[in-house]
């Protein structure tokens, strides 16, 4: 092939593209141009829905998430029994009024161990109040069972001790 073939494929090669992308533009062209796919009082009305979206709804659901982002820790802490857990609470609360900024802090402490805890108490946990009523009623029976079994040592006493007056 001489160059003068080489050049006019060439050529012939960018006319096409440029033919090609000018059909391609004049096919993508909008016949007219629109804001919105409503018109009139379909558009005033999508309008009012998205304003009360934006003006209502949208800031209840951003202080719900913002509110049980910042009480997590403290779930946290009562989920692990954290014998801190209502310092912990405290200070998730005062996160909230500081804007978020003790939020961190409160994370840290909910999946911290105290150090000091359990030497101090012999456990690195506290039990619920629910637990501790559990034990306090089998405390209850215990003591009552302790109460009849008194009762009956002392019927048998005073048994005994009347025989032996008698004698």
């Amino acid at each position: 092939m001489n160059s003068y073939t080489t050049l006019r494929s060439r050529h012939l090669t960018r006319k096409n593209l440029w033919s090609a992308t000018g059909l391609l533009a004049l096919v993508l062209w909008p016949s007219s141009a629109r804001a919105s796919i409503f018109q009139g009082e379909t558009l005033d009305t999508v309008a009012n829905v998205m304003a009360w979206i934006v003006l209502a709804i949208a800031p209840a659901i951003g202080i719900a998430v913002f509110w049980i982002v910042h009480i997590l820790p403290e779930k946290i802490a009562e989920k692990k029994q954290h014998p801190q857990a209502k310092a912990i609470q405290t200070l998730c609360l005062l996160s909230l009024f500081f804007g978020g900024l003790l939020w961190p802090l409160a994370w840290l402490w909910a999946y911290s161990k105290p150090v000091m805890y359990k030497l101090a108490y012999g456990s690195d946990k506290v039990a619920h109040d629910h637990e501790d009523t559990e034990a306090h009623k089998g405390e209850e029976e215990e003591l009552k069972r302790l109460r009849i079994r008194l009762a009956e040592l002392e019927s048998k006493q005073a048994g005994k001790s009347t025989t032996e007056g008698k004698a």
